[in-house]
């Protein structure tokens, strides 16, 4: 996952502090909403909303917005939509394969959207099943560094349930299945061990490996799908080395 994972660590420190500021924000708070829906107001009993509200309050998401967004999703305020997760299939550039997670009040809209973005920036639309099957659901937790070795993180998780951690550069990346998230999450707390997210995310079981060029036409790809408010994820199988990272970020 290095390559994949350090951009997506990359990106999510410039995220906070990007013009997309506003855009990041309201699908953390989308996220909030719907998990508050799906498992109630209180996020002691709803472990999606804790890990919601705690990735939204790590990307400086006001405290108030997040209240809202807890109230919205349980009914206890007016205004929340009827949001349905969507999932669409396609091709990147360099056979790249990309699943599209979205989490829209209008199937339509966000089809369209999807397709749009995909076939403008050298992608194509599959059929469902064709490249889900690339992809493990699994739970990804992300952990600071700080002054923390990996035999800390690994002592902490690994009786939770944890199956590998990894060195992403200023984080560490710790994946287990995704019904032992929880558990993973809890461990670390347990042992005073701050995270920044906890998802359940889709992991390739194989990756494609990209060059310069492959690289930035992936990398734009994802950012057009990433711009409509209705995606919320996008999961793709390619491997980046370090040294075509450099360059791109040069």
């Amino acid at each position: 996952m290095s390559g994949h994972s350090k951009w997506a660590t990359t990106k999510h420190k410039k995220a906070v502090i990007d013009a997309k500021r506003g855009k990041l924000f309201a699908k953390l708070i989308k996220n909030i909403e719907v998990a508050a829906r799906m498992g109630g107001s209180d996020p002691e009993g709803n472990p999606t909303l804790y890990d919601a509200i705690q990735k939204a309050k790590k990307s400086s998401v006001p405290n108030k917005n997040i209240d809202s967004a807890v109230k919205r999703g349980a009914g206890l305020e007016a205004g929340g939509a009827d949001y349905e997760t969507i999932m669409y299939e396609g091709y990147g550039p360099n056979g790249v394969a990309v699943l599209i997670e979205c989490l829209t009040d209008n199937r339509n809209r966000a089809a369209s959207e999807v397709r749009v973005a995909m076939t403008r920036n050298g992608g194509s639309m599959a059929d469902p099943g064709s490249v889900s099957y690339l992809f493990n659901r699994k739970g990804v937790v992300i952990v600071p560094k700080g002054e923390l070795t990996e035999d800390d993180v690994l002592g902490a998780v690994l009786d939770a349930g944890a199956e590998e951690v990894n060195d992403l550069g200023e984080t560490f990346e710790v994946i287990s299945e995704a019904t032992d998230l929880v558990a993973v999450r809890t461990a670390l707390q347990d042992a005073g061990i701050d995270y920044d997210s906890a998802d359940a995310n889709f992991v390739p079981t194989m990756q494609v490996e990209l060059d310069e060029d492959g690289a930035r036409k992936i990398f734009k790809l994802i950012d057009a799908l990433e711009d409509s408010d209705d995606v919320q994820n996008v999961f793709a199988n390619f491997d980046v080395s370090d040294d075509v990272m450099e360059k791109v970020d040069a």
